[in-house]
């Protein structure tokens, strides 16, 4: 089933993503989606439809290569361990982008940009990216000088990596 605005599954809205197919099916009684990450059926919330957009984009899009993605990954922070939606690592396994995923009614304000930040002060990302499917917030972090900009989009994982070794 694509996420083209005639099949789009029940329920579901069309997003600021390129156009994507998606195997979406019924099961127990339940909509699931294939994630192509965890290559397992996951329930379809409306979260859920923002983030699997998210990795077809850094997949497909970005050349992401996918066995470098994590979702729910967990990211201890003061005593506590939070799960970050998805991080992208280079090849020695740094992070270089956190992306938060917000459903499409959830407005993007600033706690959203502060759950992001509070992950980031451990895994001291480059990029950061916050969506709801509609809108995307991405910016660069200069960690070694306590800045960050906010970029149109992101770029390729080439870049995001080159640019990373550069800054470290």
């Amino acid at each position: 089933m694509g996420s083209d605005a005639e099949s789009l599954p029940l329920g579901m809205e069309q997003l600021n993503f390129p156009p994507y197919n998606f195997e979406v099916r019924n099961a127990d009684g339940k909509v699931v989606i294939l994630d192509r990450v965890r290559q397992r059926f996951v329930p379809l919330t409306p979260e859920e439809w923002v983030r699997q957009h998210l990795i077809q984009y850094l997949i497909e899009d970005l050349d992401v290569p996918k066995g470098l993605i994590a979702l729910e990954a967990s990211v201890p922070a003061h005593d506590r361990y939070y799960r970050a939606d998805v991080v992208v690592y280079d090849r020695n396994m740094q992070p270089v982008l956190i992306a938060e995923c917000k459903k499409p009614s959830v407005k993007i304000k600033q706690d959203v940009f502060d759950q992001i930040g509070h992950y980031n002060t451990v895994c001291k990302a480059p990029y950061l990216l916050v969506t709801n499917g509609l809108q995307h917030y991405c910016c660069r972090v200069d960690h070694k000088n306590r800045e960050s900009r906010f970029m149109n989009e992101l770029p390729s994982y080439q870049k995001m990596i080159s640019s990373s070794i550069n800054a470290a």
